[in-house]
């Protein structure tokens, strides 16, 4: 099989590459991070302006035309960088769900400010006792005339905060953990009746627990079918899952480069740590994790596209690979740093810190290995 890249794509990666090394370098990551906002609407921006906003997009809707490749591509080098600015929430979760499922008029007002860097958006799907299933949705869109009546609470919201515009799972019928009768609704986040609590990240980022009391919603608001918006959902966050590894093995690259290095120049009894074996082999094994990752990557990225048994199979397999390799290549960037490893100061921590909130974002470990053998059994 074909891996390398097209030219079009190499451009893609040189300029965002590019774009990391002048403008997010670690300290200015960390004024970014520290900042009452923890982000940058200046590089929020810049990416709009460079159209890496655009790439996932079709050329009739403003955007590059490019695939699911390409946003890998702009993530795995914001991995690299740490980079916070929500791009997975509101470009691939729900610019896709956008794209893939908006009604024309949802399409003409929203892409445009979207892809523009105007607009910012999250998807509000988990709740308190979710237990990552997205199934489990206890909020209720009750008909009202027309429209429908909101209420109910999602929890850990990422990119919350800054969201303008959110894209909301709700129940319509049916209860508990029924499949049918979600469905997935556009509410300004400024509407009488949303409250969000916000709060930091283990990561550095930002999210946000957002309730919905009695929010009034006209039918224009309802995404997709009525009743039938868990496949959506499912879908989006396959979508989510393929570009969150692009960024977890960025970062897994960077903790790898910067622990051999360390460990070439670090001395101990005379002589640097790295000439120690049991420390080589444990940087081969970080590496191996990172090179299995990278191709689990490549294939999600490859398949998301496909039907719905064969993306959810390929997306929950590469979480878990990623998952395991995050942490394992994280803690032992971490532990060959020693104390130092610990530090603030120093980016290997950040790293850490990112690829562990990775593992918890959209499907832990354990339920995508519930999931995969669900998916292999039927």
């Amino acid at each position: 099989m074909d891996f390398d890249f097209t030219e079009e794509q190499t451009l893609l990666r040189n300029m965002v590459q590019s774009f990391v090394h002048d403008n997010y370098d670690f300290d200015s990551r960390m004024k970014i991070v520290r900042s009452e906002t923890g982000m940058s609407r200046e590089n929020w921006s810049q990416f709009a302006e460079l159209g890496l906003l655009a790439a996932p997009f079709s050329e009739a809707m403003g955007g590059l035309g490019g695939g699911a490749v390409d946003t890998m591509i702009i993530t795995e080098e914001f991995g690299k960088g740490l980079v916070t600015e929500p791009f997975i929430p509101t470009v691939v979760l729900c610019g896709g769900l956008l794209e893939r499922h908006g009604s024309e008029a949802q399409k003409d007002t929203h892409l445009p400010p979207l892809i523009g860097g105007e607009k910012i958006w999250a998807l509000a799907y988990s709740e308190p006792k979710s237990r990552f299933n997205p199934a489990n949705v206890q909020t209720t869109a009750k008909h009202d005339g027309d429209g429908f009546v909101l209420s109910g609470l999602k929890s850990v919201v990422n990119g919350g905060p800054w969201a303008d515009y959110l894209i909301v799972s709700a129940r319509t019928s049916g209860e508990g953990w029924q499949q049918d009768g979600i469905s997935l609704f556009i509410v300004d986040k400024s509407a009488d009746g949303v409250a969000s609590e916000d709060y930091e990240t283990i990561d550095g980022g930002r999210a946000a627990d957002i309730s919905f009391e009695n929010v009034r919603l006209g039918a224009e608001a309802l995404l997709g079918p009525l009743d039938a918006g868990l496949p959506l959902l499912e879908e989006a966050l396959d979508y989510g899952i393929a570009a969150i590894c692009g960024e977890a093995i960025g970062g897994m690259h960077q903790a790898h480069q910067a622990t051999v290095e360390y460990c070439k120049t670090r001395n101990q009894f005379g002589v640097a740590i790295g000439s120690f074996q049991a420390l080589q082999h444990r940087m081969v094994d970080m590496f191996m994790e990172y090179e299995q990752s990278v191709s689990l990557t490549y294939m999600v990225n490859m398949h998301v596209g496909g039907d719905a048994a064969t993306r959810s199979r390929a997306a929950s397999g590469a979480k878990v690979q990623i998952g395991k390799a995050g942490r394992y290549i994280g803690q032992s960037a971490v532990h060959l740093h020693g104390g130092m490893g610990m530090s603030e100061e120093l980016n290997v921590g950040h790293y850490f810190k990112r690829l562990t909130a990775i593992d918890a974002q959209l499907g832990s470990i354990d339920y995508h290995l519930k999931r995969f053998a669900s998916s292999e059994a039927a």
